[in-house]
């Protein structure tokens, strides 16, 4: 298991365009965390600049199914995304725990 970074970038008319599609893209998101795939998602940056979804699977899939089943991406919301691998060493829920004693 593997964490993986969803990154959306958001279209310029996205604020405007959004609250039509909000409550089924938040009804994927928490479904999607429900199932323990999505473990933390939302907008960066105040005002908004882009998305992050951190996903938690076995592959890239997890987060690239989420992606092409969403109404902000389907509708042209977001101007385009990617996903990439996050190998997460240090944190309670890190994939690969890294520690060194203190000398």
């Amino acid at each position: 298991m593997m964490h993986y970074l969803l990154s959306y970038e958001i279209a310029a008319d996205y604020f405007n365009r959004r609250e039509v599609y909000r409550r089924e893209h938040l009804q994927l998101a928490w479904a999607a965390a429900d199932r323990g795939e999505l473990v933390l998602g939302g907008v960066v940056g105040e005002p908004g600049e882009s998305s992050l979804l951190l996903f938690w699977g076995d592959s890239p899939e997890v987060a690239i199914r989420f992606a092409e089943a969403d109404p902000y991406v389907q509708h042209g919301l977001v101007a385009g995304w990617t996903v990439k691998p996050w190998l997460t060493v240090a944190g309670a829920n890190c994939a690969k725990p890294i520690r060194y004693a203190n000398e």
